[in-house]
């Protein structure tokens, strides 16, 4: 595998010193991370410099998206943790050109030699075979259908997908199999393929859940700087449900003194869409997360920086972050359990309930034409 070209030195100057704020031309526009941090598994580490670049001069060029193929042997993941209520996943693409920078996948993209700051949103791996991957999972005689997520990791609908459709082709499988699926996104491009998600709606194969983090334009600009607005997320909603889809939302990630305030108008503006359920998750700094989180708060919210670390800390044992299951999605200490009892509250006042409606795994057939060999009796 080869490492994308880097971006130019203006754009790509690395940074460990959280809190300094970052001299103006290296902050690439629509981007959400402030910074190319080197990751945890780097022997180097690169700190900013003012290289007398001003506003008054010409802007640099704009860090642009780089894809690359990633030739995984296998698409279909197993889920291991106790806090996540599936146990199958798919992710069609590796990084995520959203740029949200609470985003729990950035420490994903070390593994690969890639920055979690910058690279993470900029330099995305995408899996063309994923469909035929796929098929040849179901095709497998030792196969057994259960519900499968589809962008537990990355969106599966983020910007990239419009032209590459590895989503709508992992889809059309389903379709093919009446395999149970479902898909998590943030983003109003699964209307896109309301063709195929409203027939498999109707057979109880499907369903969605939509992140609605908040409903700010301004604080969503910044904070999930290449995601739908939040008006268009709830428009989603409402188009999924008049099409017979069920939708979940998630109200993820609640941000202490930042954007929980916004727990019981997120709820009830969703619930006036039309969704049926609804879940929230804590803020979780893990690993680098926790630098880019802290130097964009810097660097966007410097006032509020130190008071909404405060609250985290609270909600963490006085730690930036605690990953105990049980404890790392929902957080503990008395901030803690209000921020649920008000969850609680506002779900029982808005009609809507914890987990939205079950999938059928009775459908699944393996269809002839595709190779197989039916049954005798």
């Amino acid at each position: 595998m080869t490492k994308a070209p880097r971006t130019p030195a203006c754009l790509n100057n690395h940074t460990d010193l959280i809190g300094d704020p970052l001299p103006e031309p290296l902050r690439p526009r629509g981007r959400g991370a402030r910074s190319n941090r080197t990751n945890r598994f780097e022997d180097k580490a690169y700190e900013p410099f003012d290289d007398g670049w001003r506003d008054t001069d010409p802007e640099p060029e704009q860090l642009r998206t780089t894809t690359l193929i990633d030739s995984s042997r296998s698409i279909v993941t197993r889920n291991q943790s106790p806090d996540i209520s599936f146990n199958l996943s798919i992710n069609p693409y590796r990084g995520c050109e959203h740029g949200c920078v609470y985003c729990y996948a950035r420490p994903s993209h070390a593994y690969w030699g890639y920055s979690p700051g910058l690279d993470f949103e900029s330099v995305i791996f995408k899996k063309p075979d994923a469909a035929k991957l796929l098929e040849r999972t179901f095709l497998d005689r030792h196969y057994r259908p259960e519900p499968i997520v589809i962008g537990a990791n990355t969106d599966c609908y983020q910007p990239i997908e419009r032209t590459e459709e590895i989503t709508r082709d992992l889809l059309k499988i389903c379709v093919a199999f009446s395999h149970p699926v479902s898909v998590i996104t943030k983003s109003a491009l699964i209307l896109r393929d309301l063709d195929i998600i409203a027939p498999l709606a109707r057979k109880g194969l499907f369903r969605a859940a939509i992140s609605i983090t908040t409903l700010d334009r301004r604080l969503a600009r910044d904070m999930e700087p290449r995601a739908a607005t939040p008006t268009r997320r709830l428009d989603a909603v409402k188009q999924l449900t008049e099409a017979g889809v069920p939708v979940t939302v998630m109200a993820a990630p609640m941000i202490p003194g930042l954007n929980d305030r916004e727990l019981e108008a997120i709820l009830k503006a969703s619930a006036e869409a039309g969704a049926v359920s609804a879940g929230y998750v804590l803020l979780r700094l893990p690993m680098e997360i926790k630098g880019l989180f802290k130097e964009w708060l810097a660097t966007t919210r410097p006032d509020a920086a130190s008071h909404v670390m405060s609250l985290v800390r609270q909600t963490r044992g006085g730690e930036e972050y605690d990953s105990a299951y049980g404890k790392r999605q929902r957080g503990d200490g008395p901030y803690a359990r209000l921020l649920a009892s008000r969850f609680r509250k506002a779900i029982e006042r808005y009609g809507l309930k914890t987990k939205g409606p079950g999938l059928r795994c009775d459908l699944f057939e393996r269809p002839l034409a595709r190779g197989n060999q039916g049954s005798l009796f």
